[in-house]
């Protein structure tokens, strides 16, 4: 059968994976590891984090498996910890990933990670030992909105990985109910912060009003800032302000999404006083 992924070069010597149907290409830019490492292992502070953390495991919430490129970035980093880890991966379909495992050479990152790749594939969980780690890595193979919406018992996490596609393509992925429904699964005694490659006002906005607190994030490739979120404000180091208040009360795309439709509109008068009210602003 014909791959729905082919590999590409990108224009810094890297490969990478390209979806045929979506018509995207994973990591686009600086590459999977190179961004995988400034995106989500440092500025989410992984590896400080989770050595001086004294919660019998250490739980990260993989949103978009994609290739695993995040995921096996991430436990290189990690594997001179000792701890117990637990990784819960999100994704429609694990085609990338088996993908990513066949052509593993090519790609590299998947290398030394072929067999909880495999077994992940056919189990949609596995655990190993990767340095001084003990790994526990489990697949959830849904739609993440409904997947959020289910009964099912998930371990609230202390970091997050947002890597879905853009609201643009995929609009259901960054509706202010799913960020409400994200942020009740969280521990309020357990500091978790997210971090996704977007700087959009219509996605700072929503996130604010399901009940981060939300920040400037690091540059990568070629995106100025990304973005930072916590339900802990000392996870934030650079929180957004009044300046950033202002812009937003101005911008004429920045209204969160209620439903999986994609539209850009100026705050509504409810959400202005959201905003207002919020205790980063009150703080500020």
């Amino acid at each position: 059968m014909e791959s729905a992924y082919a590999l590409v070069h990108l224009a810094n010597g890297t490969t990478s994976i390209r979806s045929l149907a979506e018509g995207e290409t994973f990591h686009p830019v600086i590459g999977p590891v190179a961004e995988a490492e400034a995106l989500y292992v440092r500025q989410l502070g992984l590896a400080g984090r989770m050595a001086v953390c004294t919660d019998p495991e250490w739980v990260l919430w993989d949103v978009g498996l994609g290739s695993a490129a995040n995921v096996t970035t991430a436990l290189r980093h990690l594997a001179g910890i000792p701890g117990r880890l637990r990784l819960v991966s999100f994704d429609h379909t694990l085609e990338p990933l088996r993908f990513a495992r066949e052509h593993a050479a090519e790609l590299g990152y998947p290398l030394g990670f072929e067999g909880p790749m495999g077994a992940l594939i056919e189990d949609h969980r596995c655990t190993f030992t990767h340095g001084a780690l003990a790994v526990t890595w489990q697949a959830e193979v849904a739609d993440f909105p409904e997947r959020l919406r289910s009964p099912g018992p998930l371990p609230a996490p202390h970091a997050i990985f947002y890597d879905a596609y853009s609201p643009a393509r995929n609009p259901a992925m960054w509706t202010l109910p799913l960020f409400r429904g994200l942020f009740a699964r969280l521990d309020p005694l357990r500091p978790c912060a997210l971090a996704t490659y977007s700087r959009a006002t219509l996605l700072r906005t929503t996130l604010l009003r399901a009940g981060f607190w939300v920040g400037a994030g690091e540059a990568t490739g070629e995106k100025e800032e990304t973005t930072l979120a916590a339900n802990d404000p000392s996870l934030v180091a650079r929180p957004l302000g009044a300046a950033w208040l202002g812009r937003a009360l101005r911008s004429t795309s920045a209204e969160p999404l209620e439903d999986p439709v994609y539209r850009q509109a100026p705050l509504s008068e409810a959400s202005r006083e959201a905003l207002r009210a919020h205790r980063q602003f009150q703080a500020a």
